[in-house]
């Protein structure tokens, strides 16, 4: 799968994608609300989105749908989602990890097959899709996009063929699928979520009224007004109709100690307002930032975060350390898809169009300037000397994970080894290259703890060892951020 394209931003980690879906019982039609859910979710994915909605009173069979590249806003006029008709619906946004960035590989992905149809809404990477599709191309299957999710959504049409219902279809295919997936499916008249059996990517069900909802985080829910019911499952197929409410099948699901979630929803990827297996996503990023201050302590005048990510640890460094907590960068908030141009050069410009210091905050001051990861180093180099340029005295770096020392094959950007400013080289070295006055990680312990002790958590990109055996081509792409 050869990646084109792939987005310049200031940050530098991306995620796979987003999922909403929603199902009125009462019959409205709910493109509305699965809009203000994708705008909630836009976090985990801007270069393209899509919403696709059925009427189950109508022709069984008949999908409506409209996905564009670009910000949920931008793709979705009020004309458009008026004619978005049905009371059953899924939405997508998408940051690719692997597949090219064009509008084919935008999802939902809908397909038409005997039995009808299904739309397909996917967070995650497989590792073992590319032997999927090779099985499935020689067998007459023609591909439409490059993206694994297309992969799922074949399988379970060919299951279907041979089950009696589209959830027992998922089941059969989560026996063939390998890697990271929370899955929301619509099918005429039912609306399936599926959760991998490690839970590596994050899936709850809420309601308002006599509407369910599918969706990535609780935030989503909270933005329609809608009630968190609970988690899905690591391994469960949750199947909502108006017949039988919510049925789960958690044939899939493997022991709790096998278990392992994406430690980056908690540092990064998730919003602080969401909360995800029972853990507050806030309650963790504050955990990280007492935990480095606890561990690698320094005496400063102020402790700032860099925007976004970094601001809710940075505040729990400065409430463990009882240096004050302040604000050193401005954000600006209106940079949308006119901004993001692939394999852009020029990368300081980036940085700088993002972000600006506050030079009256940091002037003369010792900082202490947390942040959630470092990958390359590039632009922690440039954000540390963006603070000295604005007269800080001293900066010193503090991370609230690990160095990254391996890469990601379940829908997190971390790219290559040797691409990898921790491969090879120790904390002295980095804190040479990047310019502060020091630097410490959180150390891997940390990160047990900062989740409540017993939660499973995946730490591959920092150890090497991984839930899942790596697929033995490398199905991410090229990385070019």
């Amino acid at each position: 799968m050869n990646y084109e394209g792939r987005t310049e931003n200031y940050k530098r980690l991306g995620e796979e994608c987003g999922v909403f879906g929603m199902y009125d019982f009462d019959g409205g039609d709910v493109a509305g609300s699965i809009y203000y859910g994708l705008v909630s979710l836009q976090h985990r994915g801007q270069e393209s989105c899509g919403i696709a909605v059925s009427d189950t009173t109508g022709p069984k069979g008949k999908v409506t749908s409209h996905k564009d590249m670009g910000l949920v806003n931008e793709a979705f006029t009020p004309e458009i989602l008026d004619t978005l008709k049905g009371d059953i619906g899924v939405g997508h946004v998408r940051y690719s990890t692997a597949g090219s960035s064009t509008r084919e590989n935008a999802q939902p992905l809908v397909l038409n097959y005997v039995k009808g149809t299904l739309a397909l809404a996917h967070n995650g990477n497989l590792v073992n899709a590319p032997e999927l599709r090779h099985e499935l191309e020689y067998t007459g299957a023609i591909f439409q996009t490059t993206i694994d999710s297309e992969v799922i959504a074949y399988h379970i049409a060919r299951e279907r063929l041979a089950t009696k219902s589209v959830e027992e279809a998922v089941g059969k295919a989560m026996l063939k699928i390998k890697g990271a997936y929370s899955l929301v499916i619509m099918s005429p008249r039912k609306l399936i979520g599926a959760r991998d059996p490690y839970g590596f990517k994050p899936l709850v069900i809420g309601r308002r009224e006599n509407c369910y909802i599918l969706a990535s985080e609780t935030c989503a829910l909270d933005t329609v007004g809608a009630t968190f019911i609970r988690d899905v499952e690591p391994g469960e197929i949750v199947t909502i109709s108006p017949e039988f409410g919510i049925q789960s099948d958690k044939s899939m699901c493997i022991p709790k100690e096998k278990h392992a979630r994406c430690i980056f929803e908690y540092i990064y990827f998730a919003r602080p307002d969401s909360t995800i297996d029972n853990i507050s996503v806030y309650d963790a990023r504050i955990a990280a930032g007492r935990f480095l201050a606890m561990d690698s302590p320094i005496d400063a005048d102020l402790v700032v975060g860099v925007p976004e990510s970094g601001n809710v640890a940075a505040l729990g460094y400065a409430m463990q350390s009882g240096i004050p907590y302040g604000q050193a960068f401005v954000k600006n908030s209106y940079i949308g898809r006119t901004f993001i141009k692939p394999k852009q050069k020029n990368r300081e410009s980036s940085v700088q169009v993002k972000l600006n210091a506050l030079g009256s905050a940091v002037e003369g001051k010792r900082i202490i300037m947390i942040d959630d990861s470092i990958v390359r180093g590039t632009t922690s180099d440039r954000i540390v000397r963006m603070l000295r340029d604005a007269g800080a005295k001293e900066v010193h770096m503090r991370v609230s994970s690990p160095p990254f020392l391996w890469p990601c094959y379940f829908g997190t950007d971390v790219p290559a080894r040797d691409q990898l400013i921790a491969y090879n080289r120790n904390v002295d070295d980095i804190c040479k290259i990047i310019g502060a006055d020091s630097l410490a990680y959180l150390g891997i312990e940390r990160l047990e703890e900062m989740v409540g002790g017993n939660l499973g958590i995946c730490k591959g990109c920092f150890t090497g060892s991984y839930p899942v055996t790596p697929p033995t081509e490398d199905i991410r792409g090229e990385f070019e951020k």
